[in-house]
Order: C-alpha cells, then sequence, then structure tokens
C-alpha cells in the first residue's frame, strides 16, 4: 500500500528523535529550529503477534511483517500559511500525507530551546491548527469562486457544490478541522474528497513527555488530553528519549527488559505504529505455507479480489474463488489440514469482504 503517515508539530518537539525510534533511521536531530528541512521518509513494520503466532504453527523458511510508510515533516512555526519559516514547504509535505502525527511537547528541559520561549502544548496544536485552517480556507475560497461562477449557469448541481464549499467553510472559520465535518450526502462528500483539506486528514495525537511521565503523563498530558476530548481523536504519551535508547539497543531481549525497567508494557512506538495502522484504515490478511507465512495490507473494506490484487494483479483479474481460515480458528486447531478437517474453513467469492486477521488462499486462473 501506499498510504502513509506525516509526523508534524512545532519545531523541537521530538518528531525526528521519534522519527529515528520508529524507523531505526538517523534523520538529523538537533537543538535548534528547522533541522528537518526536507521531509526523511521511512518504512516502517507493523507489530503484529499474530504473524508470530502463525510461523510457530506453520515453521515456514521466511516471515515477512507488514509495513507502514512515515515522513518526518519539516517544523511549522506561526505565520506558516502565509510562508513564514518553511511554511510553503510544511504545507505541500503534509498534503501528501494520507493521516498527521501530530507531536507536542509535554516536557520541562531548560537544555532544548522551544521556538516560542516556553513549553505550553495547548498554545502549540492552536498555532498548528490554525495554520492548517487558513490554508484549507486560502484553498475553499478558490474553490467557491469557481463553484460560484459555473452555478451562474442555472446548474443545480453545481449551486449544491457551492453551497457545501460554503457551508465547509463556516464550519472551519468556527474553529473545527474538516474531519468532523458531517457530510450528509454522496454529493457532500464528493465535495470534500475533491478538496483535499489538510484539515481533513485523521490524526493521532502524540505527548512527549519526559522519562518520570512516560506512564501516567503530567499537568500538560492532562491539560491536552482535556482539549482534545471533542475531537474523537486518540492520544499517545511516549518519552522520545526512551524510545531513542531503545532503539539503540541491539537485541530484543535487551530491549525488553529495558522496557520492564522503564515501567511500561512495549516500546511506546509500536503503539504509535498501530495506531498509525488503524488511522490509515488498514487491515492485514495472512498467507501461510512452508515457504513464508506472510501478512499483507489492504484497506478496510476491500473485497476477496481487491486483496489478492495486492500479490499480484494477475491474482485480481483471474480471481476464481478464496479459501479462508479466520485467525482465531486457525490457531485453535493448529493447521490449516485441522481446519479442513472440521469443515471450517470457508470458500468465498468475489464478494467476499476481507476480515481483519483472514488467513487467505487464492485460486485464480490468467
Amino acid at each position: 500500500m501506499s498510504l502513509r503517515a506525516g509526523i508534524v508539530g512545532l519545531p523541537n518537539v521530538g518528531k525526528s528523535t521519534l522519527f529515528n525510534a520508529l524507523t531505526s533511521a538517523k534523520a538529523l536531530a538537533a537543538n535548534y529550529p528547522f533541522a528537518t528541512k526536507e521531509p526523511n521518509v521511512g518504512i516502517i513494520t507493523v507489530p503484529d503477534e499474530r504473524l508470530t503466532q502463525l510461523s510457530k504453527l506453520v515453521n515456514p523458511q521466511k516471515l515477512v511483517p507488514t509495513t507502514v510508510e512515515i515522513v518526518d515533516i519539516a517544523g511549522l512555526i506561526k505565520g506558516a500559511s502565509k510562508g513564514e519559516g518553511l511554511g510553503n514547504q510544511f504545507l505541500a509535505n503534509i498534503r501528501e500525507v494520507d493521516a498527521i502525527v501530530h507531536v507536542v511537547r509535554c516536557f520541562d528541559d531548560d537544555n532544548v530551546i522551544h521556538v516560542d520561549g516556553n513549553v505550553d502544548p495547548l498554545r502549540d496544536k492552536d498555532i498548528i491548527d490554525t495554520e492548517l485552517s487558513l490554508k484549507d480556507l486560502e484553498t475553499l475560497e478558490k474553490r467557491i469562486e469557481k463553484y460560484r461562477k459555473s452555478a451562474k449557469s442555472g446548474d443545480k448541481e453545481e449551486q449544491k457544490r457551492l453551497d457545501t464549499a460554503i457551508a465547509i467553510a463556516a464550519h472551519i472559520e468556527s474553529g473545527k478541522p474538516a474531519r468532523v465535518f458531517e457530510a450528509s450526502s454522496v454529493l457532500e462528500k464528493e465535495v470534500m474528497a475533491e478538496l483535499y483539506l489538510l484539515t481533513a486528514k485523521p490524526v493521532l495525537y502524540v505527548c512527549n513527555v519526559d522519562e518520570l511521565s512516560a506512564v501516567d503523563g503530567n499537568d500538560y498530558t492532562k491539560a491536552f488530553i482535556e482539549l482534545i476530548a471533542s475531537e474523537d481523536a486518540e492520544v499517545i504519551l511516549i518519552s522520545a528519549a526512551i524510545e531513542a535508547d531503545i532503539a539503540e539497543l541491539e537485541s530484543y531481549e535487551e530491549k525488553i527488559e529495558f522496557v520492564k525497567e522503564m515501567g511500561l508494557t512495549e516500546p511506546g512506538v509500536n503503539r504509535i505504529i498501530r495506531s498509525c495502522y488503524d488511522l490509515l484504515k488498514l487491515i492485514t490478511y495472512f498467507t501461510a505455507g512452508e515457504k513464508e507465512v506472510r501478512a499483507w495490507t489492504v484497506l478496510k473494506g476491500s473485497s476477496a479480489p481487491q486483496a489478492a490484487g495486492v500479490i499480484h494483479t494477475d491474482f485480481e483479474k483471474g480471481f476464481i474463488r478464496a479459501e479462508v481460515i479466520g485467525y482465531d480458528t486457525y490457531v485453535e486447531l493448529g493447521s490449516e489440514a485441522a481446519v479442513k478437517s472440521a469443515g471450517k474453513m470457508q470458500i468465498e467469492g468475489k464478494e467476499y469482504i476481507v476480515k481483519d486477521g483472514d488467513v487467505m488462499h487464492f485460486l485464480f486462473n490468467v
């Protein structure tokens, strides 16, 4: 899948440190604004215990996890929508991602410069929200003018598009992101999709905290969580400093031991990766055989032929049927042969909608 999430935030909130921990890449993480100028792109493995369990049952030659693409985008400052700082570049980069991981600084440290002089995650969020909203209003202004010209001819559909664009603009001007605008008709949904608005993108908030606040948070995170309660968005607390230390460790055992010492149940980056996956509306299905057990990524709601096409376009073109085993059934019975013997393998056609965790085998003819 080509869908990807972008890490955004003000300068010096820990975006690049988090990106490095997520990808084990080495994006420049420095104590000055705009250390990241060009977006860094990384491919990260999605942690999935189901893949491990299937491999124990099948004992394949190879294990292939699924991945998600993540982008570390340059920091934004007040005035970005008018080109201040690296505003134009930032906004162009964010337009190209499908979901946003918004990092806010929730720790005090006199040795780490804050671009606005002091730590205030609520203000920081408002700055980014405002700049994205201003850019969206600029986009809407141009589109409204276009619709208005078309509607003058008496075209009723263009008038409806104009009315929808005006309603979206009023919604954003009231301080609400486009993603919570209730598009009730097919046409309204089409207009929303055509606009490619920045505030329409789904958001995951990441509060970057000090080591002592990694489990229970602090006053900054409590205020932030209260602020975004109406947004229906997830908030993850993470210490980028801890995650950077974990990423430096060599073995899996060392990492798990370090995580336990810090009072955590798993590395925070694992939670972020899984949440990004959910944010992008992705699900996983598996193929399991002696050569490999592999996780595949499809959009939620994909049909069996579409899922087959992820492996190879010929699989989709010549799709005949799919043999499907639910993950829980596979693990419960222990093998494909046992599932077949119990009569619990499903034979599905072109209309079947893939479920997260399905173990699938496709029959096709080209």
